[in-house]
């Protein structure tokens, strides 16, 4: 092989390299072009790739591949799981809601299967202190199992607190099963988990990033944040296991929404659960779901659970807050730590604004990550201009994830209002329908307005021109963020 290779002159190994090269760039090319993805995104990476040599490949390779066309579990499986545990189909035209938030429920409903749920109690955190008791007082009162799903799982003072607790009720016979994030967890040691794992959780990483699966898992993360215990009580919301979201971190504060559910939308968080489980080569679940008890509470709310990810065919939580905002007759009331929406929410938010409706978005002033935020500051200016209003929340790191809209229309979950989210994320948000939990979000937002400042449109035009254009510049870079 080498007295082979000593034969052939550098021009003409070059030549075969090149052509070799050139075939590779072509064939993805036109993988690129064959999945009919956004014009855009494909004019992006056609680009790419023929002006970046090697590197527009090593990129495609790590964030511009397609899951689309792959699957988190059979249909088999599917049909065993929503037997196991069947929710009652409930009369979508019956139900004491506005047309448009009817369609809202057949669409996510379409879009995923998710049921709409009556009749659940829910309880809002808005930080980490007041959540992390109350979850570990319903840990240590688990009598059956724990299943336990974050995106971030750190090896600190809150982590190790739950960490013992998961431990301690593991080895008196609870089943306790514990799915992180491979990638969110990079900087946490692997003995950490391996000390669960050795006390008898059950814990797994999520598409563990090892070689030769670098570049095809590094770019698709379970941010999902869903606990459900006994089955009768679910957590949903922005907060991961860590002591910033109670000490603030390197910001003074940590402001985030989380959620307490009591009801038969835990059901739906199971069945969430059970299928990342099953993704990942486990078997289904045999936990047995408790019978349905009546709750009392003046919290009570009804909701769908819809999760969405980048297998399968829609983006479901995209296309349910593209409804719901199209909807909107009155209000919007969006926080979210990054502002980096796709062109069509964009849109969408524009047109409801120009049409009269109140649209209201807040973002952190400095977040945890300032090329994001500067990504965000992007695009203010054409927002403001169709009559969307800015606030920049200045008391500390705001991690929230809601939106409101109107009277009746809450989402709150692990998405964020960016790209990443809303198309390379596995996520898991609910949509709550009813005056009452509107409300009571629509004054926390009110509140949290007191700690902002708005973004004045003549001030911003004129901040200096090198801001500006390294917003701009990362702005590129928005769709993998």
């Amino acid at each position: 092989m080498a007295s082979t290779l000593a034969l052939i002159s550098p021009n003409t190994f070059y030549t075969i390299i090149f052509i070799i090269y050139s075939v590779t760039v072509l064939g993805i090319i036109g993988v690129v072009i064959s999945e009919n993805r956004n014009p855009v995104k494909s004019l992006a990476w056609v680009t790419v790739l023929l002006l970046l040599p090697v590197i527009g490949i090593v990129l495609y390779v790590f964030f511009g591949r397609s899951l689309k066309s792959q699957k988190m579990i059979s249909r088999r499986n599917k049909r065993k799981l929503r037997r196991r545990d069947p929710i009652k189909q409930v009369d979508i035209n019956s139900l004491n809601l506005t047309k448009e938030s009817r369609q809202q429920i057949r669409l996510a409903k379409s879009l995923t299967g998710s049921e709409y749920i009556d009749n659940n109690e829910v309880k809002i955190f808005i930080d980490g202190k007041s959540k992390f008791e109350s979850l570990i007082t319903d840990l240590e009162n688990a009598e059956k199992f724990i299943n336990l799903q974050y995106y971030i799982f750190e090896n600190d003072n809150i982590g190790n607190k739950i960490k013992d607790i998961l431990i301690a009720k593991a080895q008196a016979g609870v089943k306790v099963r514990v799915i992180y994030d491979h990638v969110g967890c990079f900087s946490v040691k692997k003995s950490f988990y391996k000390s669960m794992v050795n006390a008898g959780v059950d814990a797994q990483p999520f598409m563990k990033v090892t070689f030769p699966q670098l570049a095809t898992h590094l770019n698709w993360r379970n941010h999902r944040k869903i606990i459900i215990i006994d089955g009768k009580i679910g957590y949903i919301g922005g907060m991961n296991i860590a002591d910033r979201y109670i000490s603030g971190g390197n910001h003074k504060y940590w402001r985030d929404t989380h959620l307490k559910i009591v009801g038969r939308a835990v059901v739906a968080l199971q069945y969430s659960f059970a299928i990342d489980w099953n993704f990942m080569g486990k078997p289904l679940l045999d936990d047995v779901m408790p019978p349905y008890e009546q709750v009392n509470s003046e919290s009570l709310a009804g909701m769908q659970l819809v999760t969405s990810g980048p297998m399968g065919t829609w983006s479901a939580i995209s296309l349910v807050m593209l409804k719901a905002i199209s909807n909107a007759k009155k209000c919007i009331y969006i926080q979210t730590p990054y502002f980096l929406p796709t062109e069509s929410l964009l849109k969408a938010l524009q047109a409801a604004a120009l049409s009269g409706v109140d649209v209201k978005i807040m973002i952190p002033r400095k977040s945890d990550s300032l090329m994001l935020s500067r990504a965000s500051f992007s695009y203010f200016s054409e927002c403001i201009r169709a009559g969307i209003k800015f606030y920049l929340y200045d008391s500390g790191m705001l991690h929230a994830k809601t939106i409101i809209i109107d009277d009746e229309f809450t989402s709150t979950g692990s998405a964020n209002f960016d790209f990443r989210s809303m198309e390379h994320n596995f996520e898991g948000n609910v949509f709550i329908y009813g005056e009452n939990i509107n409300s009571k979000m629509k004054e926390i937002f009110v509140n949290d307005l007191e700690e902002c400042s708005r973004v004045n449109n003549s001030q911003w035009r004129h901040r200096p021109i090198i801001e500006k254009f390294k917003e701009s510049l990362v702005r590129l870079l928005s769709p993998i963020l």
